[in-house]
């Protein structure tokens, strides 16, 4: 599992990381007392889970959990708090749950077992994707079949997206760019979303598509992406980038111009 740990105060970070890696030794467990570090951390690495302390200076766990949802809408969200009248605000952002201080692994162990979101395997996911070079996906090792280019062309732009929930209007302006984001550009798009869906459906993998009242996104941990493990510094990965990224969608461009200034710092 790959765990963040954000509360203002070091001595509990420092504690949970300590019980986490008893819990789960092979797991990635990262500790912030700065929320803006772990929204940043957040837009680069794929959480399972987030333990939040609700109550911090600046930014609270609650607005905290709003943020890390829109990064990825399958995050699991667990506060720790000495005060339970948070409970009814906590779960109205479904949370996954609620621990209340003083943390002990007991309680680590009860709420890792009832959460809302389970954690994928990391090591056998079926579904994987490679951006560098041209983009292109692929189902137990098979290229993916999707019933028109522009499904294969939604897909990769969520994957550009990494898990952040997209709106009609955001989808219509990078992949219809000349069409008026109308109802009947609207109604096109629900369709290519449907068939998207349909098609991942087909070869077993639902859990890839995330759909949202307010749009669509991917389900980043649920995909084997080159891309992805290239900004968790996977030495493989980052030999595999040549400069070049889904060369093949004018959208991509922005991405890939960050990924060879980062390349070239590094």
């Amino acid at each position: 599992m790959n765990t963040m740990i954000v509360d203002d105060r070091i001595a509990v970070v420092n504690m949970m990381k300590i019980q986490l890696l008893r819990i789960d030794p092979t797991g990635e467990h990262n500790g912030f007392t700065d929320p803006k570090q772990a929204l940043t951390s957040a837009s680069s690495t794929v959480y399972d889970i987030a333990f939040l302390d609700i109550e911090m200076p600046n930014m609270s766990g609650i607005m905290l959990a709003r943020e890390l949802q829109q990064i990825n809408p399958v995050i699991n969200i667990i506060f720790i708090t000495g005060h339970s009248e948070y409970m009814p605000k906590a779960f109205e952002l479904y949370a996954s749950d609620y621990i209340m201080k003083p943390v002990t692994e007991n309680k680590l162990r009860r709420t890792l077992g009832n959460l809302r979101h389970k954690p994928i395997d990391n090591g056998n996911k079926a579904v994987k994707v490679r951006c560098f070079g041209s983009f292109e996906v692929f189902v137990e090792d098979l290229p993916m079949e999707f019933p028109r280019e522009k499904c294969k062309e939604l897909f990769a732009y969520l994957i550009d997206r990494r898990g952040a929930v997209c709106s009609p209007d955001m989808i219509i302006g990078n992949l219809w760019c000349d069409m008026p984001a109308d109802e009947s550009q609207k109604t096109k798009l629900r369709v290519t979303v449907n068939d998207m869906i349909k098609a991942f459906a087909k070869v077993g993998a639902e859990d890839v598509i995330i759909r949202k009242k307010n749009g669509v996104a991917v389900n980043a941990s649920a995909v084997d992406c080159d891309y992805y493990r290239w900004l968790d510094g996977d030495p493989s990965a980052q030999r595999q980038f040549l400069g070049q990224y889904m060369s093949q969608y004018g959208f991509a461009e922005e991405t890939q111009y960050n990924l060879q200034v980062k390349g070239r710092k590094g």
